[in-house]
């Protein structure tokens, strides 16, 4: 996986409180808190190399005196995260998450200072160990099996340079680009390691690749054209067992990721027989459930994607390419415009109810 991280375990305690003083019932400064802030530009990975002992403790709270029978509040511990942080409890239960530039998470609350209620004794913070669980946010989900073009595809779309070499499995870490439009418009796209079959149960990269699929707007599948087969062992998949074979994998890791706005990018269309590949690939689509014999039963989704458009390209010769790149923001602005309607229908509802 890299020097990629979307994992980290870490210790965090909130600030012990302050003394009371009893002669005059003076209060102790209540111990600092722990925060999570979310912050673009920031890795797990640079919290792991600044912070290599992984404990994040808060200031404890100063005690009463004569001069100040309130002691303050001890100083905060505040600890940025990049965006898409969900935060997890060590048994793995969701407690909260990080998704917007400036968000906050309470991770850690301060013990209360000395008092007449706790006898001017102080309480310690609250401590424990917790997760930090990044998926990845972006407009567009590049899904495919290895070798299908992806990494191609983004370099030709974007302005990443992922690695591209000729076998397998090239990409072996998320790789994160921006396709500009000449309006300024910018989407984003993921191209995530490729999945295997049986990928849903961690085969391969499984979870680690699934999980960032979660967070997408939109899905982009990208089919070689000519099939696919991992290797000799591996049985050969047609384009159409391609599809199926992918959407089954998403369907078992999670139901609603089929949910999602879907794109169907139709790779290496330069090939030789291509094109009677391609007009063979789009009768199968257009009738999937006279073609569902071909796959053994277990492989075969319950529900299919319904794809929004499908493209031919070929990111060897740049055939398409311009097309896609109108149809993925033609997909995003739909979208987008169909967020604000109901958000428009709500606000309205609520101003009538109110009334």
């Amino acid at each position: 996986y890299g020097n990629f991280m979307d994992n980290l375990r870490i210790y965090v305690r909130g600030g012990t409180g302050g003394m009371g003083y009893p002669r005059l019932g003076g209060e102790g400064g209540r111990g600092g808190d722990v925060w999570f802030v979310a912050r673009e530009r920031t890795t797990l990975k640079s919290i792991k190399d600044r912070y290599p002992q992984k404990r994040f403790v808060a200031g404890t709270g100063a005690n009463s005196s004569v001069k100040a029978l309130k002691g303050e509040k001890g100083k905060d511990c505040e600890v940025h995260v990049p965006l898409g942080i969900s935060v997890l409890c060590d048994d793995g239960k969701k407690i909260g998450e990080l998704n917007a530039a400036g968000d906050r998470f309470l991770a850690a609350r301060g013990g209360v200072g000395g008092s007449l209620v706790t006898n001017f004794l102080p309480c310690k913070g609250q401590r424990r160990i917790v997760r930090l669980d990044l998926k990845l946010i972006a407009d567009v989900g590049l899904v495919g099996f290895p070798n299908a073009g992806k990494s191609s595809l983004l370099s030709k779309i974007s302005h990443a340079k992922p690695e591209i070499a000729n076998y397998a499995f090239t990409t072996v870490q998320p790789e994160l680009g921006k396709i500009m439009y000449t309006d300024y418009k910018q989407i984003s796209v993921a191209d995530l390691p490729g999945l295997i079959e049986d990928a849903h149960a961690n085969r391969g990269m499984g979870h680690k690749f699934l999980k960032h699929v979660e967070r997408t707007k939109q899905l982009l599948l990208v089919v070689d054209i000519s099939g696919f087969q991992l290797s000799i062992k591996t049985q050969f998949r047609t384009a159409f067992e391609t599809i199926l074979l992918l959407t089954k994998e998403l369907e078992l890791y999670k139901e609603e990721l089929l949910t999602k706005p879907a794109l169907l990018a139709i790779n290496k269309m330069d090939l030789p027989c291509a094109k009677d590949n391609f007009d063979e690939l789009m009768k199968q689509l257009q009738n999937p459930h006279d073609f569902l014999h071909l796959l053994q039963e277990e492989m075969i989704p319950a529900n299919t994607l319904e794809f929004k458009d499908i493209i031919p390209i070929s990111t060897y010769t740049g055939e398409g390419i311009e097309e896609l790149k109108a149809r993925i923001r033609k997909c995003i602005d739909e979208e987008a415009e169909q967020e604000n309607e109901e958000y428009r229908k709500k606000k309205l509802l609520l101003l009538q109810t109110s009334e």
